[in-house]
């Protein structure tokens, strides 16, 4: 797949390291969002709510990269932004989105809670939200992917290095399925790159 210049809207380097696997990294161009501020998930716990907010987020972060391209840049490649989130089920009717760890000392707890309580012998979901445009056209799409971890007993047994490694700190849901973190993982179902942070098999289909 080739692509004369594409856009990444995106600060992570897990992205650009995606995208150049379908994309010659000569043809990526990075410009980030301008602003970083981000609505939450705090108070939404619906399935709907969620995926509106995700797409939601999607879209503002394409708008913010036009407005940039407006002010100056005389470009007319397509703009690609993304964002990925971590959802775990509380109860039948009350979803959790899992953000990134706090940044202080409190984090190896709050992440050893979700590793024990949320995600240790049960399934949690991965959503990303992509927004790409080309031209006059916008397509926002949501790919979700499932991933089950190894029951309690296992995780427990691991929990404490892994949390060493300070892997954790910065990720969505605190853990890197590219990384360490993938010694919990007991099954996929869906895309594992949409776990990383971009779902290439929908992206492949968008690209010209």
């Amino acid at each position: 797949m080739s692509s004369d210049k594409i856009i990444l809207g995106s600060r992570s380097p897990r992205r650009k390291e995606l995208l150049s696997q379908i994309v010659p990294e000569s043809a990526i161009e990075v410009l980030p969002p301008q602003n970083s501020a981000e609505a939450g998930f705090d108070a939404l716990h619906d399935w709907e709510s969620i995926r509106e907010r995700l797409s939601s987020i999607c879209r503002t972060k394409n708008d913010d990269v036009l407005g940039q391209i407006n002010q100056g840049k005389d470009v007319t490649a397509p703009i690609l932004t993304a964002d990925t989130i971590v959802v775990v089920e509380r109860t039948p009717s009350k979803h959790l989105v899992l953000g990134q760890p706090p940044a202080g000392q409190e984090w190896e707890q709050t992440v050893r809670d979700w590793f024990l309580n949320d995600y240790a012998g049960k399934t949690h979901r991965v959503l990303t939200g992509l927004c790409f445009r080309a031209g006059d056209q916008i397509i926002t799409e949501i790919v979700q992917t499932q991933v089950t971890f190894h029951e309690i007993e296992y995780v427990r047994a691991h929990l404490d290095w892994y949390l060493s490694t300070q892997e954790s700190l910065g990720k969505a849901g605190g853990y890197a399925v590219q990384g360490a973190g993938s010694i919990f993982v007991q099954r996929i179902e869906g895309s594992l790159s949409n776990v990383v942070g971009l779902p290439l098999e929908l992206l492949i289909r968008l690209l010209p």
